[in-house]
Parts: structure tokens; sequence; C-alpha cells
């Protein structure tokens, strides 16, 4: 939710083996156990517990916790801050801010990776690496491929997140800070910024990319002021890539996710869910819209509720079932798409406030 994110992590270490296991098994979440919410403010947690890496297994019905580690982490930027390898053999996790030494009331940006091994038992930290100041969004390329650095803007865009294309050859990367989505060419370990940038809303922020290649879609947050916000679609196989349908969700859109087959994007709405109880704005309940994607439209499917200050959502790798992060209620919510959205009245609990969930990009 601060402005301040300003690392992009894209790729993957290239000197990391890979070991094939079953896909489609592993839902991460990483936990924030620093802040909570009070009466509208995030406000540190006095003598906190460390922040955790939730595995959630979904081979079998109902979905089973079977590990959570000490893994740092932040509620601070979209909550894409966890990525899974393809094989699912690793997780990346990024910690945006940590507590101030100095003075362990006050939040402060951090700089740090945490590289997951998810094949032992149980899973562990094997390596923690120096990002650069404030790293936000992380996302790995389906290949599990290395790539390059490359400078975006400066401080004060903010950039956010980078969602990377199917083929590896493109990236979206959003800027909040100056309303504006950078469009990255990537061949092999040379990224480019190719100096074309979108204008899809105000702050654009959360993003993800279709499995079909075709199209990505932008949560734009808005200033906070309890204005209806918006989600873009932006069609990235025209030249230059551009937005083509834009659609109004409602509060604060701050995950979003399209389904496995491309036919669906999912937002988590805050809907003021996060605002002082006596503002104007205030809801009691946040918000999931499901939106239906059609040709190149956008178009409003179905909402339900959910909890306070959610963050991220996740679909099932077949598409059945939808995850929510509630991080007032530290639980992960299910709703069953069998037929339309339903609340499974299934609650995950969480040890931490879900900051960020991700299944493996496919």
């Amino acid at each position: 939710m601060n402005p301040l994110r300003l690392a992009i992590v894209v790729g993957l270490l290239g000197a990391l083996a890979f070991v094939p296991l079953a896909h489609g098994q592993l839902l991460l979440s990483s936990n924030d156990n620093k802040v909570t919410l009070v009466n509208g403010a995030a406000t540190v947690v006095k003598s906190p517990p460390a922040d955790t890496l939730t595995l959630i297994d979904l081979k079998g019905w109902p979905p089973k916790v079977v590990a959570e580690l000490e893994v740092p982490g932040s509620v601070v930027g979209p909550p894409f801050s966890v990525a899974v390898s393809p094989d699912e053999s690793l997780a990346l996790v990024t910690a945006n801010e940590k507590l101030d030494p100095a003075d362990p009331t006050k939040r402060i940006p951090n700089n740090t990776m945490s590289v997951v091994d998810l094949k032992v038992n149980p899973p562990r930290i094997i390596a923690t690496l120096e990002t650069g100041k404030a790293p936000a969004g992380v996302s790995i390329n389906r290949a599990g491929t290395p790539a390059g650095k490359v400078t975006v803007a400066d401080e004060k865009s903010g950039t956010c997140h980078a969602a990377i294309s199917p083929d590896g050859k493109l990236a979206l990367v959003t800027r909040d800070g100056d309303d504006r989505i950078s469009v990255l060419s990537i061949d092999g370990t040379k990224v480019e910024y190719t100096k074309r940038d979108i204008s899809a809303g105000l702050r654009p922020y959360g993003i993800d990319i279709a499995s079909n290649g075709q199209f990505g879609a932008v949560a734009n947050i808005g200033r906070g002021g309890g204005d209806a916000d918006t989600v873009s679609l932006i069609d990235i196989k025209a030249k230059p890539p551009r937005v083509v349908s834009t659609i109004t969700v409602g509060q604060t859109p701050e995950g979003i996710k399209v389904s496995p087959d491309g036919s669906m994007v999912a937002v988590v709405v805050m809907n003021g869910s996060n605002k002082p109880k006596d503002s104007p704005f205030f809801n009691d309940a946040g918000k999931l819209v499901l939106l239906r994607v059609s040709g190149m439209d956008l178009s409003r499917m179905a909402e339900a509720p959910i909890g306070h200050w959610s963050q991220g959502a996740a679909f099932s790798p077949d598409g059945k079932h939808l995850f929510v992060g509630n991080m007032v209620e530290k639980d992960i919510q299910v709703f069953s798409l069998d037929g339309g959205l339903r609340d499974s009245g299934m609650r995950i609990a969480i040890k931490g406030g879900p900051a960020a969930l991700r299944t493996a990009d496919k």
C-alpha cells in the first residue's frame, strides 16, 4: 500500500538447478506479522513474531497446509511479493520493509529477497540476496531461465511489479508513482526498456498476463480518496501494446489475477475496509470482483464479500476455485467457481497476515 517500492526482480538465478515435480500442487502465502490495521492505520505490532511463508497443498481437496517457515516478507507493495518456480522446487520472497533496529516502533525500507528450497522436508531458506532498496513484486518466467537487469525510471516512478509474458520475450512493469506501465523486451539475458509507456489509469499497481499471451490485466488503485477505481485490459499482441478496455470495480483494487484459461480476471477490492470506521468511505467488508474477458473487452461477471484489508488472489490450477488473502482475519478465503462465484465457507488459517499469494505460472 505504501508508494515506496523501487526494486523489480525479473527471471530467475541461473545457478540454481531444478528437480521436476508434479505441477499444480502448491499455493504459497507470504505473511507479514510486523503490522496490523488499527482503525484504518497500518500500525507496528509490538514485539511481533517472525514473518512466515505458508505452503498449501492443492492436489487434494480440501487444501492442506503442509509447511510454515520463517521467511521475511511485507504487506507493502502489490501482493506479488512471492513467486514459485515452474517446477515448484523453489520460491522467491521479497521483503520490502523491516522494523528499524534503532526504533522497533518504526518501519524502514529493506533490501532482501529469500530463496526457499521447496523440495526438502521441511522447506528452508537456502540464500538471502541483496536486491536494492525496497523490493516489491517478483516474477519467474515459464522457462525458469535467467534474465538481466534494467533501469526503467527513477525512484519517484514507484515501480511495483513486473509480469512476464508466457514466451518470456516481454514484461510489463507497473509504476504507480507516475501512473505508467513500461514495456520491456527480453532476449535471453538481455533486458531492455523499449521506451513504450502505457497509460491505463491512476496508480497502476498489480498486473498479470494471461497464459495464452494475448493480454495483460492491471489494477489501477487510484489515490485512496474514496473514489471508485479501475481495472484495464492491455492488448500485448498489438504493436505497440496498448490499453483496449477499462472497467470500474470500486475502491482500491489491490490484488489481480487472470484465470488459467484466460476467460476471467479476479480482482481483490479493499472497498473501504481499510479506512477508519468514521470515514464516509468505510465499508465493513472488502469485495472480490470477477470480470469476464470477451475478446479484448471486460465486463462484470460476479462479486462477493471478503475480509478486511485483503490482498492477493490466486486460482487453483484447474480454475475451479479461487483464493483470497485477508490480512486482518489472517486467513485465506476459498471460493468455488462451479456454476458461478460462491463462498465455499472454507477458511485456511495462516500464521500471519497473508500479504501475497502465488501459484506457479504455467
